[in-house]
């Protein structure tokens, strides 16, 4: 891969982020390990003498006033962070389960049903979208999941034998949630994000990412990459987990953003995110689409995922599903868009800020090693694992 300048603090946060209330996770050089901290004034101050981990913090029940102490340590500017000068930006997440909702957006939808269709061939995808989208697309958008209306359509597709297990999950009465990808498994910022080698159609899936309580209670947001292999996918559905589930195919970050008096579920139901994908070969890609196109709120979907029967004692985060599918031509006319190694990802929304990664293939991205009894010695050797 090529060589890439080192990103810059203040182009990665929210616009308002000196109003924001904005939590993350860095390798601290200093400290020697993970650190949850807390960004004030582009200064990352460590939160491990009050919660050793980003889970634990989250269920404070005293968190406003946690994270708004005036002693905290200072461990220096994000920048330092960045630059490599003083550790790295890792997810913001830890012990957290790490889920996704599945086919939430009319266009993903569509393109899911393509997938099928073509079963995993990118050169069929253009003639089978041809043929659908003037039936399923114009149907599909504004539907309520599990509306009188979903239910009407769902009968006229089936009737004209374009219904889809896509188009179930996607507008009947139950979601689809799966598990992206296991807790510390997530890369953050600035880190590389892996294509497996064996996929030749492949593409980024911007989308809001929800932080959720063990209780069930929505804290916040940020903003993910939910990696996806279409041709695999294609093949048979059963395959989700190899399409989905690879080292380094989840990226989350660069901070969640908590719900305060200046950021609410409202602000993230009328949240704008934008995608654009540069590559070595000059290629650029571009698009943006609104969360008010979901056909599932963010609260049943998170209803969906933790409830009485099924619990998640160390929290979880949520991805709320894809908004834009891409489908510019890339390496010949009428194949779509698949990535290059090299590419560079920015998927941002102006409160939540810029999530920016660089693609290379899983079998080269660094091997996942630090799981969660690493974490736990490391925590034992710098006296914090009582904190967890």
């Amino acid at each position: 891969m090529a060589s890439r300048q080192p990103l810059n603090a203040s182009a990665l946060l929210p616009q308002d982020a000196e109003r924001a209330t904005l939590v993350g996770r860095v390798w601290s050089s200093r400290e020697g390990g993970p650190c949850p901290v807390v960004l004030r004034n582009g200064n990352v101050h460590d939160l491990s003498a009050l919660s050793a981990t980003m889970s634990g913090l989250l269920e404070r029940e005293d968190l406003p006033a946690v994270l708004a102490a005036p002693d905290l340590p200072d461990l220096g500017p994000l920048q330092d962070f960045l630059d490599g000068k003083a550790g790295h930006l890792l997810a913001p997440v830890d012990l957290q389960a790490i889920k996704a909702a599945g086919v939430t957006f009319a266009d993903s939808m569509l393109e899911r049903v393509i997938e099928e269709q073509a079963r995993g061939h990118s050169a069929r995808a253009q003639e089978v979208r041809a043929r659908l989208a003037p039936v399923i697309g114009e149907n599909l958008r504004g539907v309520q999941a599990g509306s009188d209306k979903a239910r009407q359509i769902k009968a006229l597709l089936q009737e004209m034998g374009l219904w889809s297990q896509y188009l179930e999950v996607g507008i009947g009465p139950d979601a689809e949630i799966f598990t992206k990808a296991q807790p510390m498994a997530s890369v953050g910022c600035g880190d590389r994000v892996g294509i497996h080698p064996m996929s030749d159609w492949n593409n980024p899936e911007p989308e809001v990412v929800v932080v959720v309580r063990s209780d069930g209670a929505i804290l916040g947001a940020t903003l993910g990459n939910d990696v996806n292999l279409r041709d695999v996918e294609g093949r048979s559905a059963l395959l989700l987990g190899k399409a989905k589930d690879n080292n380094a195919s989840c990226a989350i970050g660069p901070f969640l953003r908590l719900f305060d008096d200046g950021y609410t579920m409202d602000d993230l139901n009328r949240s704008l995110v934008s995608l654009v994908v540069e590559g070595e070969d000059g290629f650029v890609m571009t698009g943006e689409s609104a969360m008010a196109a979901i056909s599932r709120s963010p609260v049943d979907l998170v209803g969906q995922l933790l409830n009485r029967s099924h619990q998640y004692p160390d929290g979880a985060v949520l991805f709320l599903g894809t908004m834009f599918a891409p489908v510019k031509d890339r390496r010949a006319p009428g194949q779509g868009f698949t990535h290059e190694v090299g590419d560079r990802v920015e998927i941002a929304s102006p409160r939540l800020g810029r999530l920016v990664n660089w693609v290379d293939r899983t079998d080269r991205c660094p091997e996942w090693r630090f799981g969660v009894r690493e974490l736990m010695r490391n925590l034992a050797a710098r006296n914090l694992a009582e904190r967890v």
